[in-house]
């Protein structure tokens, strides 16, 4: 899985003369919170998010008037509100190493270049969704996770064990454990049950099932406050 399947292609862009005002109007209506900034030849030259604008407002208790207020966000200049340079990212690359980039540099979102051409941009949400297909968040069946020693040819084995439970595997991940010797495994089967799931699993000596549970168990989010 790549960039370019989970960016936003063609992202709406301004220029660093698109007034504080106008920026703040386009996130408003478009639902946005970052806007890539181009130049009159289209290059990109900076970004600017949502928190760049709200921290260049006046504090509520400021004595200026609205009047004033309004006289001088007319004036400002996305130009000295961006951020740049900027990190990109190819829309070839591997949606993983996008993740990778945001979660080094701290930041929220990459604009996404077809050599120096802006494409597209990929946002932490945009994550957050392929992280969530990738393991069939959502869907019906059963996850479970398996801790095992990372044998070559183990993963073969497990998934060897959950067809012949008569399961058809949706998704797995695997996450590598820090000792170097083990990796967790999380899978989302369905055709099958936990019974017969737990079972496959607990023939193996050196495996070990540490969750079981149907998909979706977990109950849906509360408003509290």
């Amino acid at each position: 899985m790549l960039v370019k399947d989970f960016m936003t292609p063609d992202p709406v862009t301004i220029t660093p003369d698109t007034s504080h005002q106008e920026a703040v109007r386009i996130m408003r209506e478009q639902g946005f919170r970052r806007l890539p900034v181009v130049d009159k030849h289209g290059k990109l030259v900076g970004i600017v998010v949502e928190k760049d604008l709200l921290s260049t407002q006046p504090s509520p208790a400021t004595s200026l008037s609205i009047w004033e207020i309004h006289s001088l966000l007319s004036k400002l200049k996305v130009r000295e509100i961006m951020s740049h340079p900027v990190y990109t990212i190819g829309e070839e690359c591997p949606i993983e190493d996008a993740a990778r980039v945001m979660v080094e540099r701290k930041i929220g979102c990459l604009p996404v270049m077809r050599g120096d051409k802006l494409v597209g941009i990929i946002t932490e949400t945009d994550i957050f969704k392929a992280f969530t297909r990738m393991l069939a968040g959502g869907e019906p069946g059963i996850r479970l996770t398996v801790r095992l020693h990372r044998h070559k040819g183990v993963l073969a084995e497990l998934t060897k064990a959950i067809k012949d439970a008569g399961g058809r595997i949706v998704a797995l991940a695997t996450l590598n454990e820090p000792d170097g010797e083990h990796k967790r495994v999380a899978i989302k089967v369905i055709d099958s049950n936990m019974d017969a799931l737990r079972e496959a699993i607990l023939k193996h000596a050196d495996w070990e099932l540490l969750d079981i549970r149907p998909g979706g168990a977990c109950p849906e989010p509360e408003l509290v406050g």
